[in-house]
């Protein structure tokens, strides 16, 4: 089963952009569907951008032409760019491994990383 451990996270101010990572071990990166979502305090956890294996993306209403999407299979990893971010950003971000171009079945969580916004 693939693990995945995510990293980038931290304060920023609105406006700011930020990059997360996640890495996943194993040889079968490329074969899934990688999700970022993200879970603010109270609210349901949310997708807020995903990557097929096929490099197609879908991203969040909320997100979108702020936020960026990305894969590296040579190096197990994708990415996710965000700017112009907003204090309604502020969440624990976690990248998620899916069976499904849906993004759901997901097989494996990251542990989370806190991205925190500030006005």
């Amino acid at each position: 089963q693939v693990q995945l451990i995510e990293s980038g996270g931290g304060l920023v101010q609105a406006g700011d952009s930020l990059r997360l990572s996640c890495t996943a071990s194993g040889r079968t990166f490329s074969s899934y569907n990688m999700g970022w979502f993200r879970q603010a305090p109270g609210k349901q956890r949310e997708l807020v951008a995903g990557i097929r294996n096929d490099g197609s993306t879908d991203y969040a209403d909320s997100v979108k032409g702020r936020f960026t999407i990305s894969r590296d299979n040579a190096k197990n990893t994708v990415y996710l760019l965000m700017r112009q971010m907003k204090p309604e950003d502020t969440a624990v971000y976690y990248c998620a491994a899916a069976i499904s171009s849906t993004f759901s079945g997901i097989v494996s969580w990251g542990q989370g990383t806190q991205v925190t916004v500030s006005s």
